[in-house]
Parts: C-alpha cells; structure tokens; sequence
C-alpha cells in the first residue's frame, strides 16, 4: 500500500513538465480562510518551518508539496525559493496566480504523502489585488477541490464559530455528502475559558464522512477526544500526517483503475491528433501531390455521398443537390400558375391583335402562340435560380472538406488558399455555361410551339368531346321554328369524326364559329363590360389550351434543367477538379511558399508529442504497480 503515494508523485512529476491538468490525481487539498492555521498544520506534517509567514494573505499559489520518505543518510537539500517564485508569478506585492509551485521534501521523518496549499479565502481586496479578489481566490480554490479524486482537508480555527466555516461551506459545494471531506480544527488552545470543542470534535456541529481532528499549532500537540475509532487514539505530532497518509493511500487504490483507464484514452487521442498533425515535410512534390489527390477525391466523394466524414446535422454535398432538384427547384415550378398573370382581357386582346382589320370566324392560331410563350418564359427564372442553388452548395462542398476531411491542410495556410481559390475560378468558369444552356433549353420550348405534341393531341381531343356534347345540349333547347339550326353543320362532323386535316387547335376554332355568334364591339373592350357568351367561350378554350401545353413544357423543363446543371456543372468539376489543381498548382515555384507551415503548427505538434510522451510514461509507472500492492 505505501507504494501507491510514490505512484502518483511519480506521475505529478510527469504531468508537471507538461503542465496539463487533464489528468485528475488523487490529492488532498488544504482549505481555510487567512491565518486559520493551514501553513502551520502543513508545517507540522513536514516537521519544519519552510512556508512563508506574514499578516494577511500569504499564500498566493498553489503549492504542491511532495513528503519523500528516506533513510537518515539519504537526506536531500530542501527547495527553500518559495517566496521568490511567488513573486516571479504574482508580483512583489499580494496578487495571486493559479500556476503551482512544486515543492518535495526529502526527510526520514514524514510519510509518503502529497498536499496542495492554496490561498487562503479572503473577502477585502489588499495591497495591489483587484476588486474580484474574492471571487478569483474561490475560483481557484473550487478548479482543484472540484476535483472527484481530490480529499479536501478543511482547516478551521476553533476560536471561530464552526457554523460559519468559510472552509467547510467551500468543500460543501463540490461535495455535499461529506464524502471526500477532513475537518481540521486549529488553535485548540487559545479557545475561550471555560470552552471546549468536544461538540464539534464529535461531530455534532458540521459531520464529515471522513472525521474531524484537532491540533494545537504553537506545542504541535493534537486534542482527541477518547473512544472514538475515526480518530487516532494518540497525542504524537506525527498521527496526523498518519492518519492522512492511510487516508491517501485508501483513495488512490479506489480511483487508480480509473486513472489507468482515463490515461490509456488520453493517450489515444493524443496520438491521433499527433498524427493528424503530420510529419515535417521531407520530399515536397510528393506531399503537394497527395494533399491535392486527397482534396479532390474528398470533394468527389462528398458530391457522391461515399465521404468519410459524413455531416448529421444538415444536408451537404450530393444529397443537397438532389434535394435543390427535386424538392426545391421541383416545388417551385409547380407552385407556377400556368395561367398566372393573363387575366381574361389579356386574351381577348390577344384574338383580337391576331386578326388585324378582317373580322375572322375562328380563333387565330397566332394568339394562342403568343400567350402560350408568355407563360413559358416564366419558367426561366426559376430554372436559372435552380442553378445557382447548386453553384452555391457547391462552393459550400469546399469548406467542408476543409473542416472534415482533409485536416492535413490546416497545417498549410496558403496551400489551403490556393486549393479553394482554383475551385472557386472553375465553378465560376462553369456558370455562365451552364446558365445559358438552362436559357437554352428555355428558348428551345419557345421557339417552336408544337400543337402536334401527343399529350396536346390528347387533351384537344377530349376537349372537342366535351365541346360537341355542350353544343348538342343547346340544339335541343333551340325551339322547333328554326329547323335550320337542327342540322349538322358538316365542319363540326368532320371534326367530331376525327376526319378534319387541320391542327387540334384549328378544329377547335371551327367547332366553336359553327354557331351565330354576337358581333366584336366597335370599342376596345372594356375591364367592366361583361363577356359575351362567345367571348366566354373563347376565353375558356384558350385558357384550356394553354394551361394543357403549359404543363407539358413544364413537365420537360423539371426534366431536363437538372440533367444540364449536372452535366455542365456538377459532373464536368468532378472530372476535371483533379487535373485542374495539378494544373495551377503542381508547379516547382511554387512548393516552397505553398507548404509553408502556419505559425502556431509547430507549436501545437510539440506540445502534443510533449502530452503523448508524458501519456505514455504514465502509462508505463501505473504498469509497474503490481496487485500486492493495490490490496
């Protein structure tokens, strides 16, 4: 058991050339307030005066004192600067600093036992401390009391109301039960007369799991109360470093499976850091090559949805493309109103600009082209909005290979630059490519409008069924006297038979003047005037007409706009992303400034190998403690 102290001086030492605080040791921490007698209850353990002496706060950073337990002839010189490195941190005058002393005692008359000193609690700012003296000192004290494997030893004067322990509050906030927690009552002896600490040495005023037990700091005497087995039974000023020292020595053994556990885990991350990192470069044009080959694959991979490092939070890459296609860019064109913006006059004035100075008994084809195309160009908006979707996330791909998966760039700033630059000028190389093939595949639908189109056919087909049917229902309303309008009108048979050798649209106009129908007004047509039956039905027929070829071109527009943004933009920087690095990069005037490590890279890969070695070293002390020595 008493192996187990050396074990964890063993490992500060380690730790404390690195200066990392990850790793939380078993300690005993010493807490109380200015002048409650925590130098001196330290001094006592040690068996000599070595720590600084004053009025107010003497204390001013942690001291972690190291008890090394040797034989009468192998006594060491004892460090005696802890003034001196107190003011070389904390200035000459009272401020305070959380960068501890380290300080080991070579002596035949301690046990193996290790300690942290800290500042005492104060609540008046002095000499040149801030006005947050309070709460900087509480803070210091809680980063190492808050420790789990920390014992805290709260030192409390007798003479003061042990309700109002300023110590035992502290301790209270980081461990409530009691559980890690010894109370140490000082200054026994300069207790009021007539007064006794058998109360709080019973525990009956503040209880602690682990004991109370007082001292008497000017004979170095302790005061115990009899018959009672948490306390040493002894008035020998060495029992209460004993007794701290087994209470030590307990605490390591419950928290040293977990300690090897935490180191063996720092250590692998460390390493992987360290490695990602990466070695110091040695043959340039090799490295460049590689960082380049792995930036693009990365990129490729990202679109492909086959990256390493694939993002939960959000959609990225490919599956962002895929999404802008058939969701976005796919919505958007059918939340369009095939009919939107051409209201009913817009028609009519359109029949009507088509027939010039003849009146004319059918609807001109000519109207119906141009309204059509009005409502097709609406579609390029959003189709060109569609590609810059894309061009947008494929920058965003960048960043994320990156941040993700080719930390290997971090270390080289201006290659990091370069890469993203040479991406950037290829997707901007590839814009207005790919947007004047999307205006292309707009300009194609409305260049030649074709009435022919089967789904066209179709829908004019089923629209002259429903026309025949309506006119039929009007003839048997007709009265008898007008025989003449009971007969056929051979156009409207031929078109009802499918014999007519026009277009759908021009059956139709002549399906729709068999009738009498009103004169056109001598005025341009009024907003307010309501519609003729005619014009009713004109309107409704070439509303029909263009809401049918309207989805239609529609329908090809949601098809082929995405498979020219992939082809022109996404697939052509797929292909040619690699050699266009290598073109613009891979160059022997270049190697020099573009693997130029970043300032802070050389610092952070020492200190990672400095927490690596220290890792491992730890690694291999607790490795040498054998199962004896743990029971």
């Amino acid at each position: 058991m008493e192996a187990l102290i050396p074990v964890i001086n063993k490992l500060q030492d380690v730790f404390n050339t690195v200066g990392a605080d990850i790793i939380h040791l078993p300690q005993i921490a010493v807490v109380g307030t200015q002048s409650s007698g925590k130098s001196s209850v330290l001094e006592s353990l040690v068996g000599r005066d070595l720590l600084p002496r004053g009025t107010g706060i003497v204390t001013r950073r942690p001291l972690i004192l190291q008890l090394v337990n040797v034989d009468p002839g192998d006594a060491r010189k004892n460090d005696d600067k802890i003034e001196n490195e107190t003011a070389r941190i904390s200035g000459n005058n009272k401020g305070i600093s959380d960068d501890p002393i380290h300080l080991k005692i070579f002596s035949p008359h301690v046990v193996n036992l290790t300690l942290v000193d800290l500042p005492g609690i104060t609540k008046v700012p002095v000499g040149d401390q801030p006005n947050d003296i309070e709460v900087q000192i509480k803070d210091l004290i809680l980063k190492h009391i808050s420790n789990p494997n920390c014992i805290i030893l709260a030192v409390t004067a007798a003479n003061t109301d042990m309700a109002t322990s300023e110590a035992l509050k502290v301790a209270r906030e980081v461990d409530p039960d009691g559980r890690r927690t010894l109370a140490v009552v000082t200054k026994l002896d300069l207790m009021d007369a007539g007064t006794d600490a058998m109360d709080v040495l019973m525990g009956r005023v503040i209880p602690v799991k682990l004991g109370l037990i007082g001292v008497v700091n000017r004979s170095g005497k302790l005061y115990l109360p009899h018959q009672r087995q948490s306390f040493m039974q002894t008035t020998e000023p060495s029992a209460l470093y004993f007794h701290n020292g087994r209470l030590l020595m307990h605490h390591i053994r419950d928290c040293l499976p977990e300690l090897k556990t935490r180191i063996n885990v720092l250590a692998a991350q460390y390493q992987s850091l360290l490695s990602s990192y990466g070695e110091p470069v040695e043959d340039q044009s090799a490295t460049l090559l590689q960082l380049i080959t792995k930036f693009a694959t990365e990129y490729c991979n990202t679109i492909e949805g086959t990256a390493k490092y694939i993002e939960t939070a959000e959609l990225c890459g490919g599956a962002r493309i895929c999404y802008i296609f058939h969701e976005t860019f796919g919505r958007t064109l059918e939340s369009v109103d095939p009919l939107g913006g051409l209201s009913t006059i817009d028609i009519l004035t359109a029949i009507r600009n088509a027939t010039g100075p003849r009146p004319s008994l059918f609807v001109p084809e000519i109207s119906f082209e141009l309204l059509v195309k009005k409502q097709v160009k609406r579609l390029e908006e959003p189709s060109l909005r569609c590609v810059e979707l894309v061009h947008e996330e494929m920058q965003r791909i960048i960043q994320h290979c990156s941040n993700y998966s080719t930390q290997e760039l971090q270390r080289f700033p201006k290659l990091h630059e370069a890469i993203v630059e040479v991406v950037t000028c290829l997707l901007r190389k590839r814009l207005p490519i790919t947007n004047e093939m999307v205006h292309n595949l707009v300009a194609i639908e409305l260049a030649y409008i074709n009435t022919k189109h089967p789904d066209f056919a179709d829908a004019c087909g089923v629209m002259n069924n429903n026309i025949e049917e309506q006119r039929r229902n009007r003839m048997r309303e007709l009265p008898a006297a007008v025989p003449r309008d009971k007969q056929q009108d051979p156009r409207v048979s031929r078109t009802a038979q499918g014999t007519g050798g026009g277009s759908p649209l021009k059956e139709l106009s002549i399906l729709l003047f068999s009738e009498k129908h009103p004169p056109f007004p001598l005025k341009p047509v009024p907003v307010a005037r309501k519609l003729s039956s005619r014009e009713q039905r004109d309107c409704e027929v070439i509303e029909r007409l263009i809401k049918s070829y309207f989805l239609i071109v529609r329908k090809n527009i949601q098809d082929s706009v995405p498979k020219a943004v992939m082809h022109f933009l996404v697939n052509h920087v797929k292909d040619s992303l690699q050699s266009e690095l290598v073109g613009q990069l891979y160059k022997s005037g270049l190697l020099n400034d573009l693997l130029t490590e970043s300032e802070d890279m050389a610092q952070r890969r020492k200190e990672a190998a400095d927490m690596l070695q220290a890792l491992q070293k730890a690694s291999q002390v607790i490795a040498e403690i054998r199962e004896t020595h743990m029971w």
